[in-house]
């Protein structure tokens, strides 16, 4: 398990599917489950379409 950060809320997230997953990593979850390990610039891209979707908080 893990603690999770989005949009300065904090979640517990299993690590079952990304056992290589490590402190600082930016993580994609789906129903509580980290699904895989992203790259920062990939997590930005997909925090910015969240944001133009208006499911992101500036």
């Amino acid at each position: 398990m893990a603690r999770v950060s989005f949009a300065g809320v904090i979640k517990e997230a299993s690590l079952a599917y990304t056992p290589e997953a490590q402190p600082g990593d930016y993580v994609l979850v789906h129903a509580g489950f980290a699904l895989n390990t992203i790259d920062e610039a990939e997590a930005e891209r997909t925090l910015e379409l969240l944001r133009e979707m208006g499911e992101q908080p500036e």
